[in-house]
């Protein structure tokens, strides 16, 4: 089996001249999947169809050298389903499932560096056809001096569709015309969504009581089916009222169960009732039970607002809202405000003393506030004043004002606060007012605190103390740089006992930061400020990270490693290597960029770094240096590369170009790799010959005797005197040879999805079916059609017709060949038209096989088939082959016509 198949694969090798090859990118999109239709408008735009759910595909075929990189993209988003986020790389575009939303231009965009990039565009067009809503409308209105009332009702039907729906209105079974019904108007209002129809009943009749139908259609394209609504009108119809069973506003505490009961109280038909939430969804725990929302042992997160709506598509819905608020108190603080109008940071007596106290709490209206002095409760004197919310503070503030303060108002007081008649704990602060007990703060940084020093990815801790006064309040954090946020993402952060610890330290929080006083819990005086910074240290920044330097033996190498950026600046030490091992030179001058030079020699290629160090860290540079090749790079846009041989094999064509030949050491060759399922066909040699590749120039390499239609993986090294270049690799494919308009040179073996530029006839039945063993539905009929293709292997393609259902007796499919132009080529001599041999395979088994033709179109005023070829009935279980002469007048296409037999074990192939 070895020698069989080294044999088999026997090539021919020469080298291509002329000027290089490499191109800018150009691409062409082209479609499969389900499209519905894909047309040019007027401005040459391409547009596909397609309807809403089925599966966008579009590849984006491209050409250039070296290989283009593709890019999808789509307008006022990307080509993936997360829009806005990313692009696809990929020559093939697939989108399952479209939507509506995802229909718009898209955009390939093939790059390969050379030349400008090709961009291609081809317009989405998503159809779908949404479920019809109708809704009722009906007006009163006194006509003539109220001798009677006129009651007219509107039929309103909406819908969304792309393309625009058609509107059809019935009354019972019978289409509603406007040109024969006087009662009735049909039209489009202005300034509506979507697309929208109204029936007007003018003055209501009664025949005008009856089931009305809105039907919508899309004409069936994409097979987007008609859809419609349909509603009973009675003289009892009527829009729907609802009252909820609570108020407007509903205050709880947290933990109690919450009904609310939406009931109907007018409506036909029957109102439906819904309820919903603002912002945000129905709690997971919430339950509804017909028309009552209940809310068990509710949270704080439960708040908002909740919406009941009914609805009966007559008039409009009705809704009524509740804004549901859980009672919550948070942090509750107080604030120390000597005689602002003395401007005064002390307790003097003599003047006056503001004390405040604030809770944060829901609803905060609702809090009440009561003091006491010594435990006493406080009431409004001459010397005490209470304000239940100080104007001069934040909202839900309240305070206490001691008059003209004498030694009987030094005092324990205390500030409570709670939600009345709830149960949610009421919250006390006490604040000591004597000469001893209030004092400015003094804040200090701790002495070497100033400036912290921390390496990357540690964790510092900055201190700002408050080293007196009474009583101490918190400290606030802050940057100094007003635009810069804190590590936590806030832009204040509070820390009582004034330090500030941060985790995982980055460069990007290094700076000023600004430690003050907090106004509260303290007294209510100028802030006090300090500043720490921030210095945040790491390893020296290098460039090139990884650099791959290729040169040729003996020649001198340079590497550099550039410092860019550095904390501290100053470095320790440099230090090259060799893979791995330390390189024994003079110690670099540090302040200098570090650089080596050495001659390059086949001991000496590998891997090089240069590590840098600095008190924070160390970071390296890395190079590969070598005299081996660069990599070859394949070249895709070969006209065709397959040429068909005998006994069933086919050659092909291989070319590449070798990135910078003259990089590394002369190229002698190239080793050459052909391999199927992992196995080696082929390990041969290429000689160049003396010929060395120069720059964008192709080369190229014949393999002979490869199977149709199986593909093979390639692999190619180029070689030089030292050393042998990595392997690149890519998949050839047998494909049908495109040798059009000559029809003496046209062979096909359908092995191409294209199947050779054959179409099917759009006005026969059905269609040719291409398959090959591998395809084929394992349900198929076990007594017809054939195992393999015509040359005996189960990869090999075929095209047949399906006898099963839905087919029945005298069903036809038809297969036309491109058209073939021979206006242009002379016949023998002595004759006007040129002989054509006409040859191929066919398999006819099975009890009810039908009847296959092969009919010669010529083209000319009028087409005219003629029949050329027939055979009907069962021919055997084996392909047989049929060829015959033809000599057309004019331009011509050979028909395959299979006609379907008596039943299902009748499929025909060839």
């Amino acid at each position: 089996m070895e020698l069989f198949w080294i044999f088999l694969f026997s090539s021919v090798y020469h080298l291509a001249s002329g000027q290089g090859v490499y191109a800018p990118a150009n691409a062409q999109i082209v479609h499969s999947g389900a499209a519905c239709n894909v047309k040019d408008d007027n401005i040459s735009e391409r547009i596909y169809t397609i309807k809403e759910g089925d599966t966008l595909v579009l590849q984006c075929i491209v050409k250039g050298h070296p290989r283009p990189q593709i890019r999808w993209t789509k307008t006022a988003g990307s080509a993936s389903d997360k829009f806005q986020e990313t692009s696809i790389y990929n020559e093939t575009l697939r989108i399952e499932g479209i939507q509506r939303v995802q229909g718009g231009r898209y955009y390939c965009k093939a790059d390969n560096g050379v030349g400008v990039a090709a961009i291609k565009s081809i317009r989405v067009d998503v159809q779908y056809l949404d479920a019809p809503s109708l809704t009722v409308h009906q007006t009163i209105s006194d006509v003539r001096g109220s001798y009677y009332q006129e009651k007219t009702v509107f039929l309103r039907c909406t819908v969304n569709s792309n393309p625009p729906a058609r509107f059809i209105w019935k009354r019972g079974n019978m289409l509603i015309e406007q040109s024969k019904d006087n009662g009735v108007d049909i039209y489009e209002p202005l300034y509506t969504q979507g697309e929208t129809k109204v029936l007007k009943l003018k003055n209501l009749r009664p025949k005008d009581f009856a089931d009305y139908t809105c039907q919508v259609s899309v004409r069936n394209v994409c097979n987007i089916e008609d859809k419609s609504v349909t509603f009973r009108l009675t003289n009892s119809t009527s829009p729907p009222m609802i009252r909820l069973s609570v108020n407007d506003t509903v205050v709880v505490d947290p933990g109690q169960d919450v009904y609310i009961s939406c009931d109907v109280t007018a409506g036909l038909p029957q109102p439906t009732v819904t309820w919903s939430r603002y912002p945000g969804p129905l709690p997971l725990s919430a339950q509804v039970r017909g028309k009552t929302l209940i809310l068990r042992a509710v949270t704080p997160s439960d708040a908002g607002f909740y919406n009941c709506t009914a609805v009966n598509n007559v008039g409009n819905p009705a809704r009524k809202n509740v804004n549901l608020v859980v009672r919550t108190m948070g942090n509750l603080t107080f604030q120390i405000t000597p005689d602002s109008n003395k401007d005064s940071e002390t307790i003097q007596m003599g003047r006056d003393l503001k004390l405040s106290c604030h809770v944060d709490a829901t609803p905060q209206d609702k809090v009440n506030y009561t003091w006491y002095k010594n435990g006493a409760p406080v009431f409004t004197s001459d010397s005490l004043i209470l304000l239940r919310a100080d104007p001069d503070m934040a909202p839900g503030t309240s305070s206490l004002e001691i008059v003209d303060m004498k030694f009987r108002d030094l005092a324990t007081y205390s500030c409570v606060a709670n939600f009345p008649g709830s149960q949610v704990p009421e919250l006390r602060v006490d604040v000591n007012i004597s000469q001893n007990s209030v004092s400015p703060p003094v804040l200090s940084v701790p002495q070497g605190g100033q400036v912290v020093n921390v390496r990357e990815g540690g964790n510092a801790e900055l201190v700002c103390l408050v080293v007196d006064g009474k009583p101490r309040p918190p400290i606030l954090w802050s940057r100094v740089e007003k635009d810069l946020l804190m590590p936590s993402g806030a832009t204040m952060v509070e820390t009582p006992d004034g330090r500030l610890r941060i985790r995982n330290v980055s460069r990007d929080m290094m700076g000023a930061y600004r430690c003050q006083t907090a106004p509260y819990n303290g007294l209510n005086i100028k802030r006090r400020e300090a500043q720490v910074q921030l210095n945040v240290q790491y390893p020296p920044i290098l460039d090139p990270v990884y650099q791959d330097v290729r040169s040729r033996n003996y020649q001198t190498v340079t590497l550099r490693c550039t410092v860019l950026r550095s904390n501290p600046p100053r470095l320790t030490y440099i230090r090259w290597f060799r893979n791995g091992d330390q390189i024994r030179m003079p110690m670099p001058d540090l302040k200098e960029t570090p650089e080596l030079k050495f001659r390059l020699e086949p001991t000496n290629n590998g891997t090089y770094e240069c590590r840098v160090n600095n008190t924070a860290g160390i970071s390296s540079c890395t190079f590969n240096v070598s005299a081996q090749p660069y990599n070859a790079e394949f070249y895709f846009d070969t006209p065709n590369p397959v040429r068909i041989l005998k006994g069933n094999n086919y050659s092909y064509n291989l070319q590449w170009t070798q990135k910078d030949p003259d990089a590394t050491d002369p190229i002698i060759g190239y080793w050459i790799n052909v391999q199927k399922n992992k196995q080696n066909l082929v390990s041969e040699q290429i000689d160049l010959k003396g010929k060395e590749p120069e720059k964008g120039v192709l080369l190229s390499y014949v393999i002979s005797n490869l199977r149709i239609p199986l593909s093979y993986e390639v692999r190619l090294a180029p070689i030089t005197t030292y050393s042998t270049g990595g392997y690149v690799s890519r998949i050839i494919q047998y494909s049908e040879p495109y040798t059009y308009p000559r029809p003496s040179d046209h062979v096909c073996g359908f092995e191409d999805e294209r199947i050779c530029g054959f179409s099917q006839d759009r006005s026969d039945i059905f269609d040719w079916t291409r398959q090959n063993h591998l395809t084929q539905n394992p349900k198929r009929s076990a007594n017809t059609g054939p195992e393999t293709d015509r040359s005996g292997t189960k990869e090999g393609y075929y095209m047949y017709i399906e006898a099963s259902r839905p087919r029945i007796q005298g069903d036809k499919a038809r297969l036309l060949s491109p058209l073939f132009n021979v206006s242009s080529v002379r016949g023998p001599k002595g004759s006007g038209r040129v002989p054509y041999c006409v040859s191929f395979y066919y398999h006819m088994k099975g009890k009810h096989i039908g009847t296959l033709n092969v009919l010669l179109r010529v083209r000319s005023i009028a087409s005219v088939d003629s029949v050329l070829w027939t055979k009907s009935g069962h021919q055997g279980p084996n392909w047989k082959r049929a060829f015959f002469d033809i000599s057309p007048s004019g331009p011509f296409q050979i028909v395959f016509e299979g006609v379907r037999g008596p039943s299902f074990e009748g499929d025909i192939c060839y």
